[in-house]
């Protein structure tokens, strides 16, 4: 497995995709309301990729997927397909999953949304899954161990009696979709690169109420916690800089930092 370093006018491209995927999800949560459907929330955003920003989605015939982004409900992990007859219903939990495509390279980014009045469970489970992206991001800077980045989130989400779902991981971004190498949310020892430089990559955790067991519906693409429990992801993109990481698509309500400086 290799990292691809980019250039910095490849960083300066990333720069601005990543601002309009965050852009995307800054304008979609003033219509995530009960009663809308998720055809309708996946159509807002196309239009809003495709004639307001003047970019592609990446998701839209990405192996055959059949909407510009991804929309998980409940216990839908991730890869939720929209539809005409899934409405929004108060106290839901929603992930909406946004990759763009702007100058040839791509912006990757998903956050939760609470629809209306929810769980205290559900409310604790979007917390502690941002929290874990956070930390991890907070380690971030060249010289770490990229398993390092999987080690913070698994002790964080299993000391909150929580579960990390280990099918699926974090990936270098540029001009492609998927580049090397995984990102894995939990610790393994031989997922040892030297994290350098100019590196991109998404951190993606996707955390169950229940346990880290999933199991994929007949459509192919939706992937469902197996014992119906929860589950939440916050995902972004970052860049590995001198002093630490750019979150290249962090949003203006974030706690976070855009530019988090790691002196550890």
């Amino acid at each position: 497995m290799s990292f691809i370093i980019k250039t910095e006018s490849e960083i300066k491209k990333m720069r601005k995709s990543g601002k309009l995927t965050a852009e995307v999800l800054e304008m979609i949560e003033k219509y995530l309301q009960p009663n809308i459907s998720t055809e309708e929330i996946n159509q807002i955003c196309h239009d809003y990729i495709v004639y307001e920003k003047k970019a592609i989605s990446a998701c839209l015939g990405y192996h055959g997927f059949p909407k510009s982004i991804c929309i998980s409900i409940n216990d839908v992990v991730c890869h939720g397909i929209p539809n005409k007859g899934q409405m929004l219903k108060e106290g839901d939990i929603v992930n909406i999953d946004v990759s763009i495509i702007k100058n040839n390279y791509h912006g990757d980014a998903s956050k939760m949304f609470c629809i209306g009045k929810t769980s205290i469970l559900s409310k604790r489970l979007c917390a502690v899954a941002q929290e874990s992206l956070y930390r991890s991001l907070k380690l971030i800077k060249p010289g770490i161990k990229l398993y390092k980045i999987g080690e913070i989130i698994q002790n964080y989400v299993e000391g909150n009696n929580f579960s990390v779902v280990k099918e699926y991981c974090g990936h270098g971004i540029g001009r492609n979709f998927h580049e090397e190498p995984h990102v894995l949310h939990y610790k393994n020892k031989e997922n040892n690169i030297i994290l350098k430089k100019g590196m991109i990559f998404t951190v993606e955790p996707m955390i169950n109420a229940g346990n880290a067991q999933v199991r994929c519906m007949k459509d192919g693409w939706t992937i469902k916690t197996k014992d119906r429990s929860l589950s939440a992801q916050y995902e972004h993109t970052i860049l590995v800089t001198e002093y630490g990481c750019d979150i290249l698509t962090w949003q203006k309500n974030e706690t976070i930092s855009e530019k988090l400086i790691n002196n550890n």
